[in-house]
């Protein structure tokens, strides 16, 4: 009896998955015609109610960036423990191939260090404002008004951004079972259980963490009074039932005594 490969041991929705991720990624850039895996850019997670719930950056390359966060190979394990893949039901990217040109192309102008210096300042603080820029929308389009990210992007002025293209990434067929909202309730409560044994564990963590748990909290509470009304044949209590900016505070910058590990 021969072993079964490797591809063929996950889940069938595992499976289902990696496949649509797979075709997300092959899908092409409006602007520069090349592959999404290989472009850099900012790049948006949402649950199944569409509701957004991570933004972030990369300048490696989304294929390397998003498998990472999906696939559970993040190098830094507590941003895996704050982002649930199993939650993750659509991603956006916002690819950002020519601001790679240019500064590429600005860097084999000179070999002087400060200049290069200069020219690898301005190219972080561009990513950072498309960034910035794609955080505030979420925000603005969250029913809460937060989203589970430890690190707030650099404060920026907000820009124009690039086209985007956005990915259903959860196969129709198995959708039913995995966004029933018992199975969503036990997943967040055990992502906010690891999340907390984190801050337990390591003591000195940063107020964005402590941040994230109690959004996380609140998005728990949400799920958790909707399914108890829906059982009680009541109407789903509104999100503003609870003052997440009231127990939160500011999530447009950090702190001064921030320090979140990234």
């Amino acid at each position: 009896m021969k072993p079964p490969t490797k591809k063929s041991m996950p889940t069938a929705f595992v499976q289902g998955f990696r496949v649509l991720l797979q075709e997300a990624l092959a899908e092409k850039d409006v602007e520069s015609q090349k592959k999404l895996t290989g472009c850099v850019g900012v790049y948006a997670f949402y649950d199944y109610d569409r509701e957004p719930i991570y933004v972030g950056q990369t300048w490696e390359s989304f294929g390397i960036r998003i498998r990472r966060h999906l696939t559970g190979q993040r190098s830094d394990t507590l941003a895996y423990r704050i982002l649930d893949p199993f939650e993750v039901a659509e991603v956006e990217l916002w690819p950002t191939e020519g601001l790679r040109a240019k500064f590429a192309a600005m860097s084999k102008l000179t070999t002087d260090k400060n200049e290069l210096k200069k020219i690898g300042d301005e190219k972080r603080k561009a990513l950072d404002a498309i960034e910035y820029s794609v955080y505030l929308a979420a925000i603005a389009g969250s029913k809460y008004h937060a989203i589970l990210n430890e690190k707030i992007p650099p404060v920026s002025t907000p820009v124009a951004l690039p086209a985007s293209q956005r990915f259903v990434l959860v196969p129709p067929k198995l959708r039913e079972e995995r966004e029933h909202p018992d199975v969503r309730i036990a997943r967040r409560a055990e992502t906010l259980a690891r999340v907390a044994a984190v801050a337990h564990e390591r003591g000195e963590v940063s107020s964005g963490l402590r941040r994230v748990i109690v959004i996380q909290a609140v998005r728990l509470a949400d799920l958790a009074a909707a399914r108890l009304a829906y059982a009680e044949g009541r109407s789903r209590p509104s999100p503003t039932a609870i003052d997440v900016k009231e127990l939160v505070g500011n999530v447009m910058a950090e702190s001064n005594d921030e320090d979140a590990d990234d």
